[in-house]
């Protein structure tokens, strides 16, 4: 038998050895770390026997798929300490996932000191020491081993299972757990873990079963690891848009209205308001002409550009098509119905290209779970563009796009912590697909060469086109949590036929165009989320709901109340949106509530100011004071702001 290890070398064995037994060959060291081997691709316990020649990787918590495996048998441990502490807790499902682990039990929901509590039972379990074993049962026997225990969770999970299927358990000590695997060999591996909280969440992500008690917890191979990512959870905390949303009067939610239908308060309106103007008025100047469709159309519309085959899950449909002579539905997209307006007249090659731009307002029945603030919602605003193009002209105006997505990147200063993706099909699962393969292929062809023309930088994904065309994404990374997409361009040919879009050509013949789908900053909600969170709050000033506040030293003073408000009127006569606040309260009150508002511009009106009709103002988180004159403090404002310049006056 030959094992050819991860650097290419090879071992040779005259018998069957288990993938431990193989580490320790390798080393001593690695087989102490070890957590599960990679056997041909695919993840197996290290108690596993290799037989045959294959490729073997042994993985420690270093590796994604290593840690993994140590931190689904963390979720075991807690379940034990669970059922120790708590004996009428029924388990549900515990896997590991990107940020730790979680297990689902029916009971009560848990408090901070019930977490506590089980974190020691779980110490205790640990200690011990148990070694785990791997087991298997017949589909009868396992049935009635969890219908003894009383545990009907397990005894529904295992009667899903395909007829045929393998049925296998996990024991540590004298606690077994219903388990594909795989695991560590003994809980001993668990070293640095942290119980992090409880929610509630339904049996199997489904409204209509059972709610459930989630506990969420991580694990690393040290404690230092472990420290690194709990100071990276506190620092993420207080990037939270939800918080800071809230804090900020942004946005809020009530639970009567529904999950994912957030409501924008006043500050978040001017915020989008702004980015809306800015994104519209850089369109305009490229050419761009506006038009508003309706926010729902019949299924018949959908049924054309295939969305009813391919996305209708993701949509609300209004009515029933059993039953109703007209079923309608929400829209998810805007290209349909800007595709009508297109159609409204017959064109010539001369009037191409058409670059049409909507800010729409799109709505998509995303799962209960996967909810989020603004980042996961089902109704949401996005500044949306399709631009129907002759062959000859997609190359330039795709990069146009690109251009414009760079600039608006550029002046948001996040340019330089993006990433480019080619979101390619996936040949092997082409009913997701509508097209032909070759269109598909020449078409990433086209993209892939544009990208090489600007020397941009890219990686290839497969599966994430949408199912009529290939994208570019435009991936920023925040400064906590996953990537996210801030803007994408599409290239279609397959739904410009669909709808029988045409042009007269040079020729006389009806020729079809080529449709260029772009969203420069993807949905305002969730950029809103992100530039939150980037800033810890501190938003550009251009972008700011309130950009300055004014407040009088004494606020029973006459004369310093007419100098704040001669200062309002000059700001307001700028456009700058500026507040007065003359309350009676202190002025180091005023000072901090300004602070935790994270106004950009605190000004202090003093006798001084007044006098020499000057400001001094204090930025937010600044413990500096800098006078200017009125004047000049107005001209180099509107100069920021107009510029959308990330620098302050000051600074």
């Amino acid at each position: 038998m030959i094992i050819t290890l991860k650097d290419g070398s090879k071992k040779e064995y005259a018998e069957a050895k288990s993938v431990i037994d193989i580490a320790y060959d390798i080393s001593e060291g690695l087989a102490r770390a070890a957590c599960a081997g990679e056997v041909n691709g695919e993840v197996v316990d290290l108690r596993t026997v290799l037989d045959s020649d294959c490729e073997l990787n042994i993985l420690t918590a270093r590796d994604e798929k290593g840690l993994a495996v140590l931190r689904h048998t963390a979720s075991h441990v807690m379940a034990q300490a669970v059922q120790n502490l708590y004996p009428n807790a029924k388990v549900a499902i515990g896997p590991s996932i990107d940020t730790g682990f979680y297990y689902d039990f029916d009971h009560e929901p848990f408090s901070r000191d019930d977490l506590d509590a089980i974190e020691k039972e779980m110490k205790k379990i640990i200690k011990k020491g148990a070694k785990i074993e791997r087991f298997t049962k017949s589909r009868e026997d396992a049935i009635a081993y969890f219908k003894e225990k009383n545990e009907p969770y397990k005894v529904e999970l295992i009667e899903d299972l395909p007829e045929g299927e393998e049925i296998s358990f996990y024991s540590q000590g004298d606690w077994t757990d219903l388990c594909a695997g795989p695991h560590l060999m003994s809980v001993k591996g668990i070293k640095a873990f942290k119980l992090l909280s409880s929610s509630s969440a339904y049996w199997r992500g489904s409204e209509k079963n059972a709610m459930l008690t989630r506990i969420y917890g991580t694990a690393y191979a040290t404690k230092d690891e472990l420290k690194e990512h709990l100071e990276q959870m506190e620092e993420a905390k207080r990037r939270d848009h939800n918080k800071l949303g809230r804090e900020m009067k942004i946005f809020t939610t009530v639970d009567v209205i529904g999950q994912g239908l957030p409501l924008i308060m006043p500050n978040g309106v001017i915020m989008m308001q702004e980015l809306q103007r800015w994104i519209e008025d850089e369109e305009t100047k490229r050419g761009y002409v506006r038009t508003k469709t309706p926010l729902m159309a019949k299924s018949d519309l959908y049924k054309i550009s295939g969305h009813w085959d391919h996305y209708k899950d993701g949509m609300f449909v209004l009515g029933d098509e059993e039953k109703d002579k007209e079923v309608y539905a929400l829209r998810p997209m805007t290209c349909p119905f800007q595709y009508y307006v297109y159609k409204a007249e017959q064109h010539s090659y001369r009037d191409l290209p058409i670059r049409l731009g909507e800010t729409s307002t799109l709505f998509r029945n995303e799962d209960s779970g996967e909810m989020h603030g603004l980042t996961r919602v089902r109704q949401f605003t996005i500044s949306e563009g399709h631009l129907i193009v002759r062959p000859d002209q997609m190359v330039k105006e795709f990069k146009d796009c690109i251009a414009l997505a760079q600039y608006c990147l550029q002046v948001l200063g996040v340019e330089e912590d993006v990433t480019y993706h080619l979101s390619k099909w996936d040949p092997a699962n082409k009913e997701k697909y509508i097209g032909e393969p070759e269109v598909w292929e020449e078409t990433e062809g086209h993209i892939r060469q544009m990208l090489e023309e600007l020397n941009i930088p890219f990686t290839e994904d497969v599966g994430e086109a949408a199912f009529y065309g290939p994208k570019l994404d435009v991936n920023v990374q925040p400064a906590v949590g996953n990537e996210i997409t801030l803007s994408t361009c599409q290239l279609d040919f397959c739904l410009p036929a669909k709808f029988n879009l045409s042009y007269i050509d040079r020729d006389g013949e009806k020729k079809t165009p080529v449709v260029l789908h772009r969203a420069i900053l993807g949905s305002l909600d969730r950029f809103m989320a992100y530039i939150l969170e980037e800033t810890k709050g501190n938003l550009p000033t251009w972008l700011a709901p309130v950009q300055v506040r004014v407040m009088p030293v004494k606020t029973d003073d006459d004369s310093l109340n007419a100098y704040a408000k001669e200062i309002c009127d000059a700001l307001k006569a700028n456009k700058v949106r500026v507040d007065l606040d003359d309350r009676s309260e202190k002025l180091g009150y005023r000072m901090r509530e300004g602070q935790i508002q994270k106004v950009p511009y605190l000004l202090v009106v003093g006798f001084n100011e007044k006098d020499e009709r000057t400001v001094s103002f204090r930025l937010h988180g600044e413990k500096k004071t800098t006078v200017l004159p009125l004047d000049e403090f107005v001209e180099k404002l509107d100069t920021e702001i107009k510029g959308k310049l990330r620098t302050h006056i000051g600074m």
